[in-house]
């Protein structure tokens, strides 16, 4: 090999300690709650020593990862982000996630730093910290995976593992400008995952474009051989945009970003119609009359290990439990029940070849200073968890796509059906071929 491939084709070993220098710079304070530096060098050097061999393991040989700090890692606390939690016992083996990762070839960097129970959306942390928005250190990242979009842009890690409860994955990656990817329930395994939600919760990637998420999730779907993105053809597929009352109290900027993005698209030669899931919005209205799930399950979680009350809890993620814990059994069994009819009813409403699509998030990234009272924290973190929510509450594949704009980040969401996630996937990158399209152009 020459000194120029070796430039062009960098060893994993070299890309890792890169990385590292990245994780230790003062930029990288509260991304990482822990750091593997000893045993993520012994992987890249096995990666290397396979690449060298030609027996690499798939397309996520050698790539570095890192995980939210909410899955299990043997030897470590899974901390997942609260203070409460610290006094568990270390974990005796890895989450599945991770061990799918490691069997796969991933080098695991390090836990990055999360919202207390992955429950709120705006990526702040008083107990461990909270990570700046790599676009403006002064703003939320977003969340509950904040350090893991941290992580992937400021090139600590080129793909971040995540949860998606309520929009986890896609906030942080529509107001930090990468790509996050939910899955639907139950492809990607949650065992040795904290579970904030045992109904909503999701695991997926973070990463810098959809060929990387798509990577991440054959990984973790446990899929056999691995095959390549090929982007869903124009013409083969419909974009449905779902206007209503998800579009209210959008920014100008966001309304912007999201109707030029149209247009690219549009002239790009791809099929877009105006349309409708406010019936499916009104499903979720009389959930939401009744509670929420996160906030009814993750008393259970706690309860499950030994925590003996809320002490040490953030109060504004306490106030959101002790909500959950007056919900009477009868409601939650109702909650259930209404949730299962609104998933059959939302698969009806488009078929195979067609995808929603709406703004991530009606704003950008507020300013950290913004947030510091509570009534804003609450209205802010209602605010960015609305739309993408739906998505999982009538568990459908969901994606963030960052849009071109000048300044702040601004997402795009994809809603995909149901089970029809690898589908989801073909046309977000077809979208993103034409959106990359227009920023190499801008």
């Amino acid at each position: 090999m020459t000194a120029t491939s070796d430039r062009e084709n960098p060893s994993a070993v070299a890309r890792l300690e890169q990385a590292i220098a990245r994780i230790q710079s003062p930029q990288a304070e509260n991304v990482f709650t822990a750091v593997f530096a000893d045993s993520a060098r012994w992987e890249a050097e096995a990666a290397d020593r396979r690449a060298a061999t030609g027996r690499s393991r798939g397309p996520l040989d050698g790539r570095i990862v890192s995980v939210k700090a909410l899955f299990d890692i043997a030897g470590t606390v899974t901390s997942s982000g609260s203070a409460a939690l610290r006094r568990l016992p270390p974990a005796v083996e890895d989450a599945e996630a991770v061990r799918r990762l490691r069997a796969a070839g991933a080098i695991v960097i390090g836990k990055t730093q999360m919202t207390e129970f992955a429950f709120s959306a705006l990526g702040t942390n008083p107990h461990d910290g909270t990570a700046g928005n790599p676009r403006d250190r002064e703003r939320v990242p977003g969340g509950s995976s904040s350090g893991a979009v941290v992580s992937v842009i400021d090139g600590m890690a080129d793909i971040a593992i995540g949860s998606d409860t309520g929009g986890s994955l896609r906030i942080p990656a529509a107001l930090s400008g990468a790509v996050g990817f939910k899955p639907t329930s139950g492809f990607v395994p949650t065992a040795g995952a904290f579970s904030l939600s045992s109904s909503l919760d999701t695991i997926g990637p973070i990463a810098a474009n959809v060929a990387d998420c798509f990577a991440a999730d054959q990984v973790l779907s446990g899929e056999g051989a691995p095959s390549r993105l090929r982007p869903a053809p124009p013409g083969t597929f419909r974009l449905i945009v779902a206007r209503g009352r998800l579009f209210h109290r959008c920014e100008p900027d966001v309304l912007g970003a999201f109707e030029a993005a149209m247009e690219r698209l549009r002239s790009g030669g791809l099929r877009i119609e105006e349309g409708s899931i406010e019936s499916a919005l009104d499903d979720v209205a009389e959930i939401d009359k009744i509670g929420t799930f996160p906030s009814i399950e993750v008393g259970a979680t706690l309860r499950g290990l030994g925590l003996p009350g809320l002490d040490g809890v953030d109060p504004r993620t306490r106030v959101r439990i002790e909500a959950g814990a007056g919900i009477l059994g009868t409601d939650y069994v109702r909650m259930v029940r209404l949730r299962q009819a609104a998933i059959r009813s939302f698969e009806q409403l488009f078929g195979n070849n067609e995808v929603f699509i709406l703004p991530t998030t009606p704003t950008r990234a507020p300013l950290l200073s913004s947030v510091a009272e509570d009534a804003t924290f609450h209205e802010l973190n209602g605010l960015v968890l609305r739309n993408p929510r739906i998505a999982n509450l009538l568990d459908c594949p969901s994606i963030s796509l960052p849009l071109p704009l000048d300044g702040l980040p601004v997402g795009l969401m994809l809603i995909g059906r149901r089970n029809a996630d690898r589908h989801l996937l073909e046309i977000a990158a077809s979208v993103e071929t034409l959106l990359r399209g227009h920023l190499h152009t801008a």
